[in-house]
């Protein structure tokens, strides 16, 4: 940390303990300005210590590069499957779900073992298959372009076909969970379907491994606050959780 200041060495240090500092925390924290603390982590950004991101900095390029769904399958394997199993508990009797796409939500769908009714619609080609081998299951799948790289399906069809319903519980996946930004993943069309579940779900509940905290994708699915709930893994600091929970969104670490 040489040539840097006091300050700057604090900020590095924080960001290290937390993976993501927020402009307001950092003020209250060294006592300065929020002018300030702006163009020291400009200035830290410049010299390549971190990534600046809307009212705050990451230890990570918040902005994420698409990877196909066979290789996503591979990060992050045992945080997946306890996050899957987690969710799996919260389905109940005769429960009517959505389930997005995405490594993730694929992992809870892994999970789930219905002993009553369930009718699950989904936009994964991969979540289909999966659910269709239990007798117990109606899998309802929607309509659409097949996005190759997720698997799963896009469009207006299926846009369109989730106005006529209404169920209990969203499990959405996400590419991005920025606290100030929202969620978001790195398609556009995926983003605008995974807002049609929300309006279709009267709970959202978001799968997401500790890699996704801090980072953007190109898509915008919606603002933090449209949230109930969380799922993700123990190495989310408890700075995050605490900016989430005076957000109105609750987050279980498993």
């Amino acid at each position: 940390m040489a040539n840097l200041t006091h300050r700057h060495q604090k900020i590095l240090q924080r960001l290290q303990e937390k993976g993501y500092v927020q402009v307001n925390e950092l003020c209250q924290q060294l006592q300065v300005s929020a002018v300030t603390i702006r163009k020291d982590l400009k200035l830290l950004e410049q010299k390549g210590l971190l990534f600046r991101s809307h009212g705050g900095a990451s230890l990570h390029n918040p902005y994420i590069n698409e990877l196909p769904v066979n290789e996503k399958e591979k990060i992050r394997i045992e945080e997946k499957r306890r996050i899957g199993e987690a969710a799996a508990k919260l389905i109940e009797p005769d429960d009517a779900i959505i389930i997005a796409s995405g490594t993730t939500v694929l992992a809870f769908a892994r999970s789930i073992r219905p002993r009553h009714h369930l009718t699950v619609i989904t936009a994964s080609l991969n979540v289909a298959l999966e659910l269709n081998r239990h007798p117990e299951t109606e899998v309802i799948q929607l309509p659409g372009v097949l996005r190759k790289s997720s698997a799963s399906v896009i469009g207006t069809y299926a846009e369109q076909l989730l106005q006529q319903f209404s169920c209990s519980k969203l499990f959405l996946g996400v590419d991005g969970i920025d606290p100030a930004f929202g969620c978001t993943t790195t398609s556009l069309q995926e983003a605008t379907l995974n807002h049609c579940m929300i309006q279709a779900a009267r709970k959202t509940i978001v799968l997401a491994d500790s890699s996704k905290f801090g980072k953007r994708g190109f898509g915008k699915i919606c603002d933090i606050d449209e949230v109930d709930q969380i799922i993700t893994d123990r190495e989310v600091s408890d700075t995050i959780v605490k900016i989430l929970d005076e957000k109105g969104v609750e987050v279980v670490r498993v």
